[in-house]
């Protein structure tokens, strides 16, 4: 059984490399801290705590951060197991890892709220909205981090992970989602950053997980030919060694580790199959220098026969990324190919663990036309880091030069964009100092026009919050279109930040004051038409004969005042003579109003009506619901004018009937003459367009009904229209009004 002294020397190795005497104790004291209050407990994932905080903190050791980022890593979980764990981590190891503490757990959060929940994307470029959402979302990790460590440990933290599931040979759904986040977000996060081992580690343990299958295939092929490769291999790293003794070059030469994606990447890419890659038999040497470097090389070249193509010299022409190293394929005698790769100390280092700038061209193919400022800030946070592994570390014991890179790098965040999340976990990007109003129009138009509260993180918030990193934000919008619209307010400082949200919160109202004027026009042309008696005009025509070219810009002119309506009356006039000569060479074109006929019981036509018992009474149809056949009616006997004759219905008839029962009397429809028609009023509301009345007077003439009076009133697109008519029966009116019922526009038609 392992003592405790044996495992706290263990713990320090694995811990505190690379740190001053100082750091190694506050390193071993967050350790003893943690271990009791860890004791018992479970991460998520169901790991131990403490043995998962060992592992994330080791890994950090490996990538040489600072003492504070690794006690981080070995005190992040403690919130969760102590809500009260922050202050007693700031007493106990300062402010610094306590704030580096708060930072993970926002990334921790980040992924309790986005974990499983993305939204489905379908539809037409489904792939590429659903990319650019992964994008957004690598770009919210970091834009959340106020201190660029808490990345490094959020990396650490999921490597760690993943190892655990590999170690239990776990392989279920939640190893899948746990690897598909890995490999969208977090692999390339380690990429862009530069952090090349981690990268390899999380490219491969997600392989694992996504493509159980394929991941399988390739590794028994590698464990197949292990015993093989192992013992070619072997015999050439004996045969290399022994030349560079003789030569007295002092070089550590040994197996290169086997990435598994990075040879199904080069497999499916190349069409190449097992036996053709190079790299599977391959081996590193490593030197003290450059010289050393060229010396070994011609070594090699000298020992097995190159193959040109296959040279590659990094060292003299770095790549892009800073990475150095001379990389050869020799053909041994049995004619096996062999890939060797030689380089410094230095450049080993660099290319495990260092920071170099390659990830856009990995990417992209090298392109910087999209997001050139948040590429700029990668470079920088590259730049940083490289600057910790190359030159603080290289300075030991000179605090102000390490304080000078940790405060760097806790201002070197994302700041000009920020990113928060949709109910269903989808990622928007808006600018900094947005508003919910600003998230709402960037969802849609419609969202925003409709727009009425917003919650964020469940609260209520006025529209003018300015919403910050990794907030949820769910907005409340009107029911109806009928009350939608921004305010006025929305316009003021303060309501929105982004150009794109001002822009179409203008043009909301450009267009309402367009349509207000619009109508306004409208309703004066008719009022115009109305008083001249010109109802039936083509509108369309009379604005192309006042130089309109569209209808929509004469009522415009009109409602701006911008042009007279005294030009319209001259143009009605001047083509009156024209209009009345068509009007009596064809009856039937003529339309509402007209007078009443001679035959209506308006100009004195016999009702018809008879009352029971009498005969010769003076009777008159009431204007109130103005009856005629086969209405159900009823008379009242009044003062000085007869008997009124009211439809049965009527309640009018009603009131008067309480008042004075006594002066009810029965009456009937008797045989009115031919020709007699009598007068109704007909409502008709409908959706405002031109050419509507024409449309309904057309139905009147070829139902040869009589129109005496007609009223129309237009308001927020909708036209109530009144007319008079004159029936001869209320089955001639019925089917009329069935007829108008199919009009376009129409919504109601009756008989008032």
């Amino acid at each position: 059984m392992v003592s405790i002294a044996a495992a706290q020397s263990e713990a320090r190795v694995r811990l505190s490399g690379g740190l001053t005497a100082e750091d190694d104790a506050r390193v071993m004291a967050a350790l003893a801290f943690a271990r009791p209050l860890y004791t018992g407990t479970t991460v998520a994932t169901g790991q131990d705590t403490f043995e998962f905080s060992q592992t994330v903190a080791a890994t950090l050791a490996l990538l040489k951060t600072d003492a504070e980022t690794r006690i981080a890593g070995l005190l992040f979980e403690l919130p969760i197991i102590d809500p009260h764990a922050a202050e007693s981590i700031e007493a106990r190891f300062g402010k610094e890892v306590a704030d580096l503490v708060t930072g993970i757990r926002q990334l921790m959060r980040l992924h309790e709220m986005t974990f499983g929940q993305q939204e489905v994307i379908r539809g037409k470029n489904a792939s590429q909205q659903a990319a650019a959402q992964v994008e957004t979302l690598r770009k919210m990790l970091l834009a959340m981090a106020s201190d660029m460590r808490a990345v490094l440990v959020r990396l650490a933290s999921r490597v760690t992970t993943l190892r655990y599931f590999a170690d239990q040979k776990l392989q279920d759904d939640r190893t899948y989602r746990y690897a598909r986040e890995t490999f969208d977000l977090y692999a390339p996060l380690a990429n862009r950053l530069g952090v090349w081992q981690l990268k390899w580690e999380l490219e491969d343990l997600s392989f694992r997980f996504i493509e159980p299958e394929a991941y399988k295939r390739i590794a028994r092929m590698l464990e197949e030919k292990r015993m093989e490769r192992e013992g070619f291999v072997g015999a050439a790293i004996d045969r290399l060694r022994s030349e560079l003794a003789a030569a007295g070059i002092k070089a550590e030469v040994f197996g290169r580790p086997k990435h598994i994606y990075s040879i199904w990447t080069k497999m499916r890419g190349k069409s190449l199959n097992f036996s053709e890659l190079y790299d599977v038999r391959a081996f590193r040497v490593i030197v003290n220098d450059i010289k050393a470097c060229y010396a070994v090389l011609g070594i090699v070249h000298n020992i097995w026969v190159p193959i040109p193509k296959e040279f590659d010299d990094y060292i003299s022409r770095p790549k892009p990324n800073g990475y150095q190293s001379l990389h050869t394929v020799v053909v041994a005698e049995d004619g096996r190919a062999l890939e060797v790769q030689v380089r410094t100390r230095d450049m080993h280092h660099f290319a495990e663990y260092g920071v170099a700038a390659h990830w856009r061209y990995k990417e992209t193919g090298g392109s910087h036309s999209a997001g050139q400022k948040y590429d700029e800030k990668i470079a920088w946070l590259r730049q940083l880091l490289a600057w910790k592994s190359e030159i603080v570390d290289a300075v030991v014991g000179q605090e102000d030069v390490h304080r000078e890179w940790v405060e760097k790098l806790k201002s070197a965040t994302l700041d000009d964009r920020i990113y928060v999340l949709t109910p269903q976990a989808r990622v928007i990007e808006l600018p900094n100092g947005a508003t919910p109003i600003d998230f709402a129009y960037h969802l849609h138009s419609d969202v925003g026009h409709r727009c009425r509260g917003a919650r964020v993180d469940g609260v209520m918030v006025p529209l003018n919050t300015t919403l910050k990193n990794g907030q949820t934000v769910d907005i409340i919008t009107a029911k109806g279109s009928g009350t939608a619209g921004p305010s006025r307010d929305w316009l003021s400082p303060g309501y929105t930040a982004s150009p794109r949200t001002r822009s179409k919160v203008r043009a909301w109202f450009n267009a309402i004051d367009q349509q207000e004027t619009l109508a306004a026009g409208r309703s004066l042309v008719e009022k115009t038409l109305q008083r001249e008696g010109k109802t039936a005009v083509n509108l369309e025509e009379l604005a192309h004969k006042l130089d309109f070219p569209k209808l929509d810009d004469f009522f415009l002119a009109v409602g701006k005042e911008e042009f007279s309506l005294r030009h319209v009356e001259q143009a009605l006039h001047a083509d009156d003579v024209q209009k009345q000569a068509a009007r009596h060479a064809n009856p039937d074109d003529a339309v509402v109003p007209r007078k009443s006929r001679a035959s209506s019981v308006v100009q004195g036509a016999k009702s018809g009506v008879l009352v029971v018992g009498t005969d010769g009474l003076l009777t008159q149809l009431a204007k109130c619901c103005k009856p005629a056949p086969p209405d159900a009616i009823v008379g009242f006997i009044t003062r000085g004018k007869g008997i009124s004759i009211h439809r049965a219905n009527c309640k009018n008839f009603a009131e008067m009937r309480v008042k004075a029962a006594e002066r009810v009397i029965q009456t009937a429809w008797g045989q009115p003459g031919m020709e007699t028609v009598y007068p109704v009023d007909i409502f008709v509301l409908a959706g405002d367009r031109q050419g509507l009345l024409r449309d309904i007077s057309e139905i009147f003439l070829r139902e040869k009904i009589n129109v005496i009076g007609v009223s129309t009133q237009s308001s927020k697109g909708q036209a109530r229209m009144a007319f008079t008519a004159e029936i001869s029966s209320t089955a001639q009116l019925l089917k009329a009004l069935t007829v108008i019922r199919d009009v376009e526009g129409v919504v109601e038609a009756r008989r008032q």
